[in-house]
């Protein structure tokens, strides 16, 4: 497993990262805590020791999962949690920590991030000067070892770091999905703040596993996805077929070649969920990998063939 520094700190992440938003069951389906338990158990001994949720999955049940799951070996995983744009008061701030404190239960959390900025989902538009302050207290106390954000704009990464230190952003971010890749991402690698991608296989399309017509079950917010929509993924399943053969050469799966694609890209991690130990497993592996030059420079090819026709707006979904 390739090991990332965080930022300014002497925190280390793995490549792949196992994320837990499904661990909060909340807006999917047929997610059941035991299997998550073992995804994650199976995650941590394939070599992945970095593992990213919020309090806002499932309100707080897939902190509570996670926290359970990794007590035994706290001190050797980093636990990178968020608080939601409507606790972003300075007040709030630290209601959100101790509570996601107690959820996971630990005594500090190696990474804590801004979820979405201040105004997002009709939350109160507070100044990032108080957001930034009330994280820099909870760092001074031991509650949090580093700060990142989620969902930034480049403006308003430069903004925060005005006040205080950004170690991480975290970006939807993957071949089929790279709008921020020329403003924020390019920035954060200018200023040594590590990117940490999530929906690095594009919410389970750069697997291949859903064919040409996506089934998704009732309740599953993936149907809300823009690549999920028909004009998008008749062009997404010609690019997989595309990318096959790499994938074969080098004895991977699409989903483990999309990861190895993330994780190739500077300062960059790769969250990754896992419904299930197999799914942690196959994922842990792609931390691995290196691919040559002249096959990300075909994998980047195949991907614009889906990307270059995709609007600006950073946000996966149509809420």
């Amino acid at each position: 497993m390739k090991m990332i520094p965080l930022g300014t700190t002497d925190i280390q992440l793995s490549a792949v990262i196992m994320g837990t938003w499904q661990a909060g069951k909340a807006m999917w389906a047929g997610i059941e805590d035991a299997e998550t338990s073992r995804a994650m158990a199976a995650a941590f001994d394939a070599g992945v020791t970095t593992f990213d949720t919020a309090t806002v999955y499932g309100d707080g049940h897939s902190e509570q999962v996670l926290g359970k799951a990794l007590r035994h070996v706290r001190t050797e995983v980093v636990i990178a949690t968020k608080v939601f744009a409507h606790s972003l008061a300075y007040d709030k701030v630290f209601k959100a920590c101790h509570k996601s404190l107690r959820d996971l239960q630990t005594d500090y959390i190696d990474l804590y991030q801004i979820h979405w900025p201040a105004g997002a989902f009709g939350s109160p538009k507070v100044p990032i000067e108080e957001t930034m302050q009330a994280l820099a207290t909870l760092k001074q106390e031991g509650k949090i070892r580093a700060v990142g954000v989620s969902n930034f704009s480049r403006k308003e990464i430069q903004e925060a770091e005005e006040i205080g230190v950004v170690d991480s952003y975290q970006p939807p971010y993957s071949l089929f999905w790279r709008q921020m890749e020329e403003t924020a991402i390019a920035y954060c690698r200018e200023k040594g703040i590590t990117v940490l991608a999530y929906s690095p296989m594009a919410q389970g399309i750069l697997t291949g596993k859903f064919g040409p017509e996506p089934k998704l079950e009732k309740g599953d917010h993936r149907a809300k996805n823009i690549l999920f929509q028909p004009e998008h993924f008749r062009r997404i399943q010609s690019a997989l077929d595309a990318l096959r053969p790499i994938a074969e050469r080098n004895e991977l799966t699409l989903g483990q070649l999309a990861l190895a694609w993330v994780v190739s890209q500077t300062g960059t991690c790769a969250i990754a969920g896992a419904r299930n130990a197999a799914q942690a497993v196959q994922n842990a592996r792609a931390g691995g990998v290196t691919l040559s030059q002249e096959e990300l420079a075909e994998i980047d090819r195949i991907g614009r063939t889906v990307t270059d026709h995709l609007g600006d707006d950073p946000v996966m979904w149509k809420w």
